[in-house]
């Protein structure tokens, strides 16, 4: 059985571990509780010195020491990225003032736990994009079983996610936690505002002293109706996909406690020390882009699937599809010259075991080639047999070396191309620190990818020109300048 085409002269993943006795020590590494195998991609020693003279080239060791120094790597907006700075890692100044921030927010959570805003029994946190994928995904993956509280986000502006949101939680009893950069989006806003009659309907008397703005404007947060002493700032430089690190992981501190917060971001540092300072044969997240710059650009590939085999990772893929795919979405270099390559693949992905008896028949036996990434964790914690999740381990690890093994079979049917490639991140356990070191490792993938393409993975232009017609549109704009296509389906469905 044939599979999809790979570059001639390129060895076969079986041939390159025949071929290379130390391949498993050359691309496996341990950092932070987190041991991450690309062994089984088709990256060898000479693509490797091929990749690391084009990282050379592209000024990686200055587009990476332009990070951590505060200067600007987000031209198109004039701003440097300050999101390693939340963690302790970037430029002093600004690393000081995330700190001092770090400590108002702190302020607050301890005057919540001591009765502030009453005995809260539930968090309704509003927001989009960033603002919301990343503290949803750090209160499920290491809160779900243990807090004491009910949280709940709310994105969309959708008025049946509105209800789905605040069906479990008690007004009286419920902070609201409103994320936004600019406190001017309209989806957070307009929940927002349906929040606020949330809790007058239910009888609360003061709606907005339940709310807490978490924004880069508090200006705009005032003019909304929030008090200074419940807002929190984070900075301009924060991207909102990059943001959990700061204030808009309040939600997060509250659910998970203080300690665990802190023990994210150090697990963070963890790999911001790593990719900062390894050399680049040895960095994991430059090693992972010049796979994914080799799938992209010679094999034709124009997705990645990433499959979280733990339960407690089930948001992962959707986490990861707005930091790889807004950050690198794009098709011109920072100069505005049109882009020389692939820039970002189509993340998406699931979870383990139940995207084997979905998608996975595609990826043994279709004609796409899809690079495929699992995430698992050696200890389970949940109270059911060891057995359960010894069979969901061994289920990832059979998956990655079918994938490469293959099968051939008399049987066209039955048969198996293989050498399909695959990477594993295993962590030791799922805790605040490993967890942190693994987001921090995707969000320096995505950059060292941006640095190899020439791209600008800080800004996101692409995401406003439908928000503006909408708004337009709201707003009563002349509904002449619109397609007949469009026209007719806003009159067939009256709006």
């Amino acid at each position: 059985m044939a599979g999809p085409q790979q570059p001639g002269g390129t060895k076969t993943l079986k041939q390159l571990f025949q071929a290379e006795p130390d391949r498993l020590s050359r691309f496996t590494f341990d950092i932070a509780g987190a041991h991450f195998d690309w062994s089984k991609t088709h990256l060898d020693a000479a693509l490797l010195d091929q990749f690391l003279t084009r990282a050379e080239q592209a000024g990686f060791a200055a587009a990476r020491d332009a990070l951590f120094s505060g200067d600007i790597v987000n031209p198109s907006e004039g701003r440097p990225a300050t999101h390693v700075a939340e963690r302790g890692s970037g430029a002093p100044e600004e690393a000081d003032l995330a700190a001092a921030r770090r400590a108002r927010m702190r302020a607050l959570v301890d005057a919540i736990e001591a009765g502030a805003f009453g005995a809260l029994t539930g968090i309704l946190h509003i927001g989009i994009g960033g603002s919301v994928l990343g503290p949803a995904l750090l209160v499920d993956a290491l809160g779900r079983r243990t807090s004491n509280l009910t949280v709940r986000f709310l994105s969309n502006i959708d008025g049946a996610a509105f209800e789905d949101a605040v069906e479990p939680l008690d007004p009286a009893t419920t902070l609201v936690v409103a994320a936004s950069k600019t406190f001017s989006t309209l989806e957070t806003l307009a929940n927002l505002d349906a929040a606020r009659a949330w809790l007058r309907a239910a009888g609360v008397s003061d709606p907005d002293g339940q709310v807490v703005a978490v924004t880069a404007k508090p200006e705009a947060a005032v003019a909304q109706g929030i008090d200074e002493s419940r807002i929190l700032q984070f900075g301009d430089g924060v991207g909102g996909r990059y943001s959990l690190w700061s204030s808009v992981g309040l939600s997060a501190a509250l659910t998970l406690g203080w300690d665990a917060f802190e023990t994210l971001l150090e697990g963070a540092a963890e790999m911001d020390r790593h990719f900062r300072f390894a050399e680049p044969r040895d960095n994991v997240p430059l090693i992972a882009a010049f796979a994914d710059r080799l799938y992209g650009e010679s094999f034709g590939c124009q997705t990645r699937g990433v499959f979280a085999y733990d339960e407690r990772l089930r948001l992962l893929p959707f986490y990861l599809q707005q930091l790889e795919m807004e950050s690198n979405g794009k098709s011109v270099t920072t100069d505005g010259q049109p882009v020389a390559h692939p820039t970002a693949p189509v993340t998406w992905g699931g979870t383990g075991t139940d995207a084997q008896h979905a998608v996975f028949q595609l990826l043994h036996q279709g004609t796409v080639l899809v690079p495929v990434e699992f995430v698992a964790v050696s200890d389970g914690d949940d109270s059911q047999d060891p057995e359960h999740h010894r069979l969901l381990l061994l289920n990832a690890f059979a998956q990655g070396a079918a994938l490469m093994e293959g099968r051939e079979s008399d049987d066209p049917q039955r048969s198996y191309a293989g050498n399909r490639p695959s990477a594993t991140i295993l962590l030791d356990r799922l805790d605040p620190r490993s967890l942190g070191a693994v987001i921090a490792f995707y969000e320096h993938r995505t950059f060292a990818n941006a640095v190899l393409l020439g791209i600008n993975p800080f800004d996101q232009f692409g995401v406003e020109l439908g928000k503006e017609i909408a708004r337009q549109l709201a707003e009563g704009a002349d509904e002449e300048r619109l397609d007949a296509s469009t026209r007719a389906l806003m009159e067939r469905a009256g709006v």
